[in-house]
């Protein structure tokens, strides 16, 4: 069930994606608004009750209708519900609108574009960005975007629907995340309704722990698709070089894969704007030394391209090959 269920999702998504108006974007930042304003008292408990709130009631809510749909209508009705909440947290389309118009002004050789596009996606300053470094850093934003978006979705939907939780690893992993940017200290939230500290941290700490184990798979994924040796080698020795250590993994495992250089001096968001938009990541990767691999180019983009969909595609294959297993068991 779970392959079919990420197969129908992707596949609609890429018929029917999501408009960027649609109402479903504005549900997530409502309900984190509103636990933050009633259980928020700045105790570092509080903060804790506030995150498991604000995460694991979603995630409860789609498994008591997943075992309701289960158990009283039957599996093909609960199978559309997983489709369902897969096709609102999974899907590349959710963020390629923005990589796809950037790749093509650099194709095109319009720079300009390139820069305002790159600007508009992320809500940062990039003045006269040099073309590189505009390549570096749309190249960071899609592979961390594709994490989110895609891979660390299929790894909880995958672990937790094999121990019949149905859609609860999709919801709990997309919840987790965005919260840790919406209470954060670069969030616009904080603008109207500020976190407190302690609900920051809890809510920084718990995505860092429930993004450990997908982030790791993403960087397998790119090296088994890629450079497997030099992939390797970045994840072990070039990670540290970027200050989040699960996006230090994939980013170094990406620099390897494709033999190209990340990291270094990071894009600063606008001081008026914060990117609380939707479902929309804005990764903090903060300053850091540049990874060993040549110089950024448009071509490179191509090949992020590829590699991300040839991980998809192991995967599914991975996927399709458990559950005809579990059918002949």
């Amino acid at each position: 069930m779970s392959f079919f269920a990420i197969l129908f999702a992707l596949l609609i998504e890429q018929a029917r994606p999501l408009s960027r108006s649609d109402p479903i974007h504005a549900g997530p930042r409502a309900w984190a608004l509103s636990v933050s304003r009633n259980f928020d008292t700045g105790t570092t408990v509080h903060g804790w009750v506030a995150w498991c709130i604000a995460v694991l009631v979603p995630s409860a809510v789609a498994l008591g209708v997943y075992w309701a749909l289960a158990h009283w209508i039957g599996w093909p009705v609960a199978l559309l519900w997983n489709v369902a909440v897969l096709y609102f947290t999974l899907g590349f389309r959710q963020f390629s609108y923005h990589f796809t118009g950037i790749r093509d002004a650099l194709e095109e050789g319009d720079a300009d574009r390139a820069r305002a596009r790159l600007a508009e996606w992320k809500q940062v300053e990039v003045g006269e960005l040099p073309r590189s470094e505009v390549v570096r850093h749309v190249i960071e934003f899609c592979v961390i975007a594709a994490h989110r978006h895609v891979f660390g979705v299929l790894a909880w939907f995958s672990v937790l629907a094999a121990l019949g939780l149905g859609p609860t690893g999709a919801v709990l992993y997309r919840m987790a995340e965005f919260v840790a940017r919406y209470w954060s200290p670069r969030s616009r939230a904080l603008a109207t309704h500020p976190a407190s500290a302690p609900l920051q941290q809890a809510a920084a700490k718990a995505w860092m722990v429930i993004d450990w184990l997908p982030a790791r798979l993403t960087a397998l994924s790119f090296a088994v698709v890629g450079s497997f040796e030099e992939a390797i080698d970045g994840w072990r020795f070039h990670a540290q070089r970027f200050p989040n250590d699960n996006d230090g993994v994939i980013l170094a495992a990406t620099s390897g894969a494709i033999n190209v250089r990340l990291g270094g001096e990071a894009l600063r968001l606008k001081s008026e704007v914060g990117s609380t938009q939707g479902w929309e990541a804005d990764p903090d990767l903060g300053d850091s030394a540049s990874t060993p691999g040549r110089e950024p180019e448009v071509s490179h983009l191509r090949s992020v391209v590829g590699l991300v969909w040839r991980s998809v595609v192991v995967w599914m294959l991975l996927l399709a090959l458990l559950s005809f297993a579990r059918l002949l068991g």
